[in-house]
């Protein structure tokens, strides 16, 4: 009895829990759990209702990365590496779990070698408080809507993700009962894990708490009521700072979705806020995606989805919302704000998103047969000293003159030449703007042409955000009009010889009938 064997085909292991409460355990427990076993537990309670899971007794082989012997913790169906809240061994139990909804699932494996005691678990529903672990969650007083129970007392400890940054938490509702210095029924938030860290507020009645962030990766919520007079009591949400709520601030940059490459956590909503100088737009480029898909009833991204906002907020217009595993073509805002929101549901986690941006500088290009002009709002570059703007070399460094940087150039100067595109004399040149700072490199190129004969200039985006990044340079410069000069910047379009392709088939054609025609004459 003292050694473990191979688990037999008629142990009990596994299985659905659908009582309130309950208790399970490791096979064999408290004897040495059997090699080779693998065993999953899961919990289903009333629909509206959470589960509080706990350890009273944890023994697994230990392994750095518990690669041997694991248990392993899914806030709803297993298997699902969004709603994964952790993966324990050794001799430390898992802190008690409190679901986000009315399933949780468990799952015990272990390998060929070592055997240990294993584990001794309870669950029960509707127990308020425990241990919330993932990048963002959700929280209501006991039996939320209706009236919370007398002398309650619940204890939620927020913390412990795994790059999580500052918590910030939202009241969606609130109404208790009220009191001067809410000395009856309240709510208590500490920055910290326990009442020992600063108090950031208490709150009781029916206005709702203000939005609050901690200044640690851990948060405490403590709900308590007293023996009588209740209320509805309140729905919270929290969400974790760092990966999946950014503001940027640079002309470029990159982020990707929490956790990516690996798949990311169910049950979230992301903020990434781009917020670049007045007279900018934002280009977004989208090198990696992988959501969850389209619904199969309605086609549309009901579920996990990535939309952007013009404007910097949700109520800005949308620029587009995305799903499943599509390639996408850039987007340009029309401000210099924008917002990326991403939104996970229940289940079913994918690899995510990799985005990179630049901020496109706001330039007036236009030229004559023989000159570039070249204008930039000095405010769009405030911090550049003007020889940090140059055409082809840093001689040909721009000049300040009024509120604009200029350059005002021959094309027989500043590294232009002549090149011969879809049959058409162009005038090309590349515009450096140099944002390095320190040591570190960061210098935009773009490239300006111009067609003389018909005095139309056009400017690229050909180097900016990382260029490895970029599968082909994009046209960056809408037709605008500054200082009542209206200029056209026309993109050079590609010729397109579908008429040609089809005229030359009609005239072989010809040739062919009247060879055959030729042939039954003479015959």
């Amino acid at each position: 009895a003292s050694h473990p064997l191979l688990c037999p085909p008629g142990i009990k292991c596994g299985g659905v829990l659908s009582a309130s409460s309950g208790n399970f355990s490791s096979p064999n427990f408290p004897g040495l759990y059997p090699y080779e076993t693998e065993c999953t537990w899961l919990i289903v309670v009333a629909e509206g209702s959470s589960v509080l899971l706990s350890f009273s007794h944890f023994e697994l082989e230990y392994h750095d990365t518990c690669a041997y012997d694991y248990l392993q913790v899914y806030n709803g169906a297993a298997r699902d590496r969004g709603n994964l809240l952790g993966t324990f061994c050794g001799h430390s139990p898992p802190p008690p779990f409190s679901s986000a909804w009315h399933v949780m699932a468990v799952v015990f494996r272990s390998d060929r070698h070592v055997a240990k005691h294993g584990f001794a678990a309870a669950y029960k529903k509707d127990a308020c408080g425990g241990q919330l672990t993932g990048l963002s969650g959700e929280i209501t007083s006991p039996r939320y809507p209706e009236s919370y129970p007398n002398d309650a007392e619940c204890r939620w400890s927020i913390g412990g993700a795994s790059g999580g940054g500052p918590l910030t938490l939202v009241f969606a509702d609130f109404q208790m009962e009220g009191g001067q210095g809410c000395g009856f029924d309240y709510v208590a938030l500490f920055d910290g894990p326990t009442v020992s860290a600063p108090r950031l507020g208490r709150y009781c009645g029916s206005a709702r708490p203000p939005r609050t962030v901690s200044s640690t990766p851990h948060l405490l919520i403590i709900f308590k009521s007293d023996f009588n007079i209740g209320g509805r009591g309140f729905k919270a949400h929290f969400y974790s700072a760092g990966e999946c709520q950014e503001v940027f601030t640079t002309i470029k940059g990159n982020f990707s979705s929490p956790q990516y490459p690996n798949f990311y956590p169910n049950n979230l909503k992301c903020h990434w806020s781009i917020q670049l100088p007045p007279g900018y737009r934002v280009k977004v480029f989208f090198l990696d995606m992988e959501l969850e898909g389209r619904s199969s009833l309605t086609g549309g991204c009901d579920y996990d989805h990535l939309s952007a906002f013009d404007g910097g907020t949700e109520n800005g217009s949308l620029l587009g919302q995305w799903c499943g595993r599509e390639s996408l073509a850039p987007i340009t805002s029309h401000s210099n704000r924008l917002l990326l929101v991403l939104h996970t549901d229940r289940n079913t986690a994918k690899r995510g998103f990799s985005i990179s941006y630049v901020g496109v500088v706001p330039m007036n290009v236009s030229c004559t047969r023989t000159d570039f002009h070249i204008q930039i709002p000095v405010q769009s570059l405030a911090q550049l000293e003007r020889n940090r703007i140059y055409l082809g070399t840093p001689s040909c460094a721009a000049q300040v003159v009024g509120r604009n940087f200029k350059i005002h150039t021959r094309f027989d100067t500043c590294g232009t030449e002549s090149q011969r595109r879809n049959n058409t004399s162009v005038i090309v040149s590349t515009l450096y703007i140099d944002f390095s700072v320190g040591d570190q490199e960061d210098i935009h190129q773009y490239e300006v042409q111009c067609e003389p004969k018909r005095k139309e200039a056009s400017v690229t985006l050909i180097a900016g955000p990382d260029p490895s990044r970029l599968s082909q340079a994009e046209n960056l410069v809408d037709a605008q009009q500054w200082e009542g000069e209206a200029i056209d910047a026309r993109e050079t379009k590609s010729q397109d010889t579908s008429d040609i392709v089809f005229i030359s088939i009609c005239i072989l054609a010809g040739l062919l009938m009247v060879i055959a025609v030729v042939g039954l004459v003479l015959l």
